[in-house]
């Protein structure tokens, strides 16, 4: 049965709430990395095993969210997902030795992988042709994020400690846990389809693994994935080891940190929403416009990191202003991949397919810290004089060549993938 419109902005509040205290918690270990690397005497390989750590049982828990989420109610197993990330917050705040911690944060990854289900949700709340503008709204959660966990650690955090900063976000991820119990209602999936538009009741369709066979063969979901192995590797890089290459090889102070990426996250969180909008733009007026979107995202975020990372030291005017510009273009594919996977999957195991999706890219980010790591070390013991920039721009630029392959091949498939879901769903919609 159809929800009102107003009922479906209460749930996009209550996402949007919980999706950014879930990055700050998730966000915040970096921002403190000084604090960390001091407490332990930590070399950058043990610094990006944290990270990778977390990414790996991420992956690993993927599929099995996404297979509980398109059998159950996906409410109730949101509200479990954020009495977790409470609980392993918590552990990772007790945490007496470095082994402890690196165990307790890779176990924060059970977690970081149940947006699948958040996000099929919203699909049955909003149509397909706004969807690139909700999901750009929730995913600005992560800069947004990125921003307060930075203000924390370079204001409480520098007094009270890391550690009591983890008992306060574990808090209040148990407090969301309550909340999205007692106020998030599910909906019948495919409930927003235009195809339902007049429907009122849109049926139960249920998770079968015949149907899973369709994700694994549609031609566009091939190339997404491909795609998405490399496509986290450039995100995951940057806020493991952004802020300890701008304290150590450019010489920022704390409060230069936060003058120069403060604004830099805040223009980065308006790229998610400008990328959403703009992909369903251009979607409205052909089947390939969120790729377009995606690809000249990709290709202008590469050029700008690379002008970016080697302006001179001394010239910390332009590095702030380009860092910012450069920002701006670094999640705009993000909403539109999301929203891809969307335009292409059943409503019925759509969570499904983000898992795999998601699977996909945590399997190839999950290595990209640890690499970064062993590369910045590598040049270092080779006397490189950035050994951490040269890091980052390597894994970057690699990786966002590799997306913007993908991303243009994927237009040959997509606009016949879409077409074939309206057809069955139209076929769905006659028999009611």
């Amino acid at each position: 049965m159809k929800r009102s419109s107003k009922y479906r902005w209460v749930i996009l509040g209550v996402f949007f709430f919980f999706m950014l205290l879930h990055q700050t918690d998730k966000m915040l270990i970096n921002p403190m990395a000084t604090q960390i690397y001091r407490e332990w005497q930590l070399t950058d390989t043990q610094w990006g095993a944290i990270s990778t750590a977390a990414l790996v049982v991420g992956s690993i828990f993927y599929p099995l969210w996404g297979y509980l989420y398109d059998c159950y109610a996906r409410s109730k197993l949101l509200a479990l997902a954020s009495f977790i990330w409470g609980s392993t917050t918590w552990l990772s705040a007790i945490a007496p030795t470095f082994n402890t911690f690196l165990a307790s944060r890779a176990s924060t990854g059970v977690d970081d992988s149940s947006y699948p289900g958040l996000y099929s949700l919203i699909a049955d709340y909003f149509a397909p042709g706004v969807r690139g503008k909700i999901y750009g709204l929730l995913q600005l959660t992560q800069p947004l994020g990125y921003m307060i966990g930075l203000i924390l650690a370079t204001t409480i955090a520098v007094s009270l400690g890391w550690r009591n900063i983890f008992f306060i976000t574990g808090g209040l991820g148990i407090l969301m846990a309550l909340i999205i119990l007692l106020f998030v209602k599910d909906v019948p999936r495919g409930n927003a389809e235009p195809e339902f538009e007049n429907v009122e009741q849109v049926g139960n369709y249920h998770f079968e693994w015949s149907k899973i066979k369709g994700i694994v063969r549609k031609r566009s979901l091939i190339m997404m994935n491909l795609q998405g192995f490399f496509g986290a590797f450039p995100w995951n890089t940057i806020i493991a080891f952004m802020f300890i290459y701008l304290s150590e090889e450019r010489g920022y102070a704390q409060t230069e940190i936060l003058m120069v990426m403060g604004p830099a996250i805040l223009v980065m969180a308006s790229g998610f929403f400008i990328g959403g909008a703009a992909g369903d733009f251009f979607f409205k007026r052909t089947r390939k416009g969120r790729l377009l979107v995606a690809f000249f995202g990709v290709l202008l975020g590469a050029l700008l990191l690379f002008a970016t990372l080697n302006i001179p030291l001394e010239n910390k005017t332009l590095f702030a202003v380009m860092m910012g510009v450069t920002a701006l273009l670094i999640p705009i594919s993000s909403a539109n991949v999301t929203s891809t996977v969307n335009d292409v999957a059943l409503p019925e195991i759509r969570s499904t397919a983000l898992s795999i999706q998601y699977f996909i890219e945590s399997s190839g980010a999950a290595l990209a810290p640890l690499i970064t790591g062993v590369i910045a070390d590598t040049l270092r013991a080779a006397n490189n004089p950035r050994p951490r920039q040269t890091a980052i721009l390597i894994i970057c630029i690699t990786a966002w060549i590799f997306c913007g392959a993908f991303y243009l091949i994927t237009t040959k498939f997509i606009t016949g993938d879409i077409e074939e879901l309206h057809r069955q769903l139209k076929a769905r919609a006659a028999n009611k």
